[in-house]
């Protein structure tokens, strides 16, 4: 059972849930884009056999705060804060959509706090035509505004994000979705390969897979974190 927590930092309240041994290694989880720490509910627990898992929500989402200001640069600042509260040094960081460009950012900016990178169906930084969102209807658990801020980010990223992929230290493993996801997967693999070292594995589940295929994804993610530091593998 995870535990519900949070955090003053800067100003903003973070939340999160914790789960698994004390003195196991750390592993963070980074939802996607309208999502929150429960979104991992089901594939935590798998990851918790074997490491300190926290599931964060980020600025915007669930019970963290909402703040007003929104950028994937903030998103992956708050990430650094937790660490540094938490007394986390080195860290392995998984991320979903959204939740894996903040991660590639943080990898990228401060590769010391990253031993190994999980970036679950996410495309290479790279302009895409803009199309307006429309607002669901009813209450919702992130914020609104939010949205359309790191929706503009992501139809036009900064440069400089692609520029930095190749300062990632961390060992990564890039997921992608197959076919039936909306992602374009050639951006997906481009990505695995932008990354020094980066390997890439398919699982055909779509954009959603450790929704979809949790067992698949836990298996590939498990392989992965058990690996000998520094191994590389082919594709």
């Amino acid at each position: 059972m995870a535990d519900r927590c949070s955090v003053v930092l800067g100003g903003i309240r973070l939340a999160y849930q914790v789960s698994g041994p004390l003195d196991a290694p750390p592993l963070v989880l980074l939802h996607a884009l309208g999502e929150d720490a429960s979104d991992w509910d089901e594939v935590a627990p798998v990851l918790a056999r074997s490491r300190r898992v926290y599931a964060l929500d980020l600025r915007g989402h669930g019970r963290s705060d909402w703040p007003g200001d929104y950028s994937l640069e903030l998103m992956r600042a708050d990430v650094l804060a937790l660490l540094d509260e938490l007394g986390l040094d080195r860290v392995e960081l998984v991320g979903h959509s959204m939740g894996g460009i903040v991660a590639y950012l943080l990898a990228s900016d401060h590769p010391q706090r990253v031993a190994r990178l999980v970036l679950e169906d996410v495309g290479v930084p790279r302009p895409r035509r803009p199309a307006t969102p429309t607002r669901p209807d009813g209450d919702l658990t992130f914020d609104w505004e939010m949205v359309l801020a790191i929706r503009k980010q992501i139809d036009t990223p900064d440069p400089v994000w692609w520029e930095r992929l190749g300062g990632i230290t961390a060992d990564t493993l890039v997921v992608a979705g197959g076919p039936l996801s909306h992602v374009p997967q050639d951006g997906v693999a481009e990505l695995a390969h932008r990354i020094p070292g980066g390997r890439l594995v398919t699982i055909a589940a779509g954009h959603l897979i450790h929704d979809a295929d949790p067992t698949a994804f836990t298996e590939a993610v498990s392989a992965f974190l058990e690996l000998e530091s520094g191994s590389r593998s082919t594709r």
